[in-house]
């Protein structure tokens, strides 16, 4: 086996004046590092993305490809729904009194289940509201 004063001694690369210097510029900034006990988060981070990699099967990949899209879909379709609903509310040349559209709001099928979306997201968060304010059952 072959140790690193001889390899250093063999190598061209390591024997090249712009390559020690640039070691010697690396050592002076990891020095601090090395010191503090820091470099280690860096290698734990570095172990932890490689986990990842290694994690990451094709299931994995179109699962999260799969949330991206449909997140990126959900903030399209809200911000046409949003800019649709402002430009009709906008061609009003005067807006309804209070009962004037609580009355057009309940014949309308797809407001009535607008509100029923709404209703039952929020049910839903204050379900979780509820939940997380329990508390932790002890093991």
């Amino acid at each position: 086996m072959q140790s690193l004063a001889d390899l250093a001694r063999q190598s061209p690369e390591l024997n090249d004046r712009a390559t020690l210097e640039g070691i010697s510029d690396i050592v002076a900034k990891l020095a601090p590092l090395l010191q503090g006990k820091r470099l280690h988060n860096v290698v734990d981070l570095l172990s932890a993305v490689s986990d990842v990699v290694d994690m990451a099967d094709d299931a994995m990949v179109q699962k999260l490809m799969k949330g991206y899209e449909d997140v990126v879909a959900g903030a399209w379709n809200l911000n046409n729904i949003t800019r649709h609903s402002a430009a009709l509310a906008g061609a009003v040349e005067t807006p309804p009194t209070l009962w004037q559209g609580i009355r057009a709001f309940n014949r309308d099928e797809d407001a009535r289940r607008g509100l029923l979306v709404a209703m039952n997201l929020l049910s839903s968060v204050g379900r979780q509201a509820r939940l997380a304010s329990e508390p932790i059952a002890e093991d």
